[in-house]
């Protein structure tokens, strides 16, 4: 009797022996073939999806939030569970109503507001992304008098991401390049 044939696919084995194989050879390899691709094809575009999804959450948080001033867009792109881990600064509450203040205060004191998205990285569930934030201080910022200067600060973000909508956010911002710019420190 001839030795069986084996079949691997994905990680299944198939054990034929030779005289089904050769019988079926013809009918099963090109369905299991099709029937792999197909898996891989949806397993892919659905992998495509989710990345599409969270570049456009994070591209959304930068333009309409922080460019624009629209808070509302914060209620459907942050999770109720949305944690700020901000350095520096106690985390505030969850969720966009903790988030709220603080871009409404810095908006304040940089109406013209720009954040500029220099790289950006996507994974399933995080977002990396390092931007410049240009603007002009006018208003007051977190207690510092108008200075009417110019700023320009590189920053990079983590965020995580679940089911589109962001529910960690980690920083690192150039803060001293920020109050030199502003001539709090020298």
């Amino acid at each position: 009797m001839a030795p069986p044939i084996y079949y691997i696919a994905r990680g299944f084995m198939f054990v034929l022996s030779s005289m089904i194989a050769k019988k079926l050879n013809y009918l099963f390899i090109p369905i299991l073939m099709f029937s792999v691709a197909n898996t891989s094809l949806a397993t892919e575009d659905e992998k495509m999806k989710i990345l599409e999804k969270n570049r456009n959450t994070v591209t959304r948080y930068f333009e309409e939030v922080w460019n624009q001033g629209k808070l509302d867009v914060l209620d459907e792109i942050l999770s109720p569970e949305y944690i700020n881990h901000s350095p520096g600064f106690e985390n505030p509450k969850p969720g966009s109503e903790g988030l709220k203040p603080i871009v409404s205060a810095i908006r304040n004191g940089f109406p013209d507001l720009k954040y500029i998205i220099e790289k950006l990285i996507v994974t399933d569930d995080y977002v990396a992304v390092y931007v410049t934030m240009t603007g002009t201080h006018t208003g007051v910022f977190f207690g510092i008098e108008p200075t009417g200067r110019k700023i320009e600060v590189h920053q990079m973000q983590f965020e995580r991401i679940v089911d589109g909508k962001m529910i960690e956010h980690w920083r690192v911002t150039d803060d001293l390049s920020m109050m030199r710019q502003l001539d709090q420190i020298k």
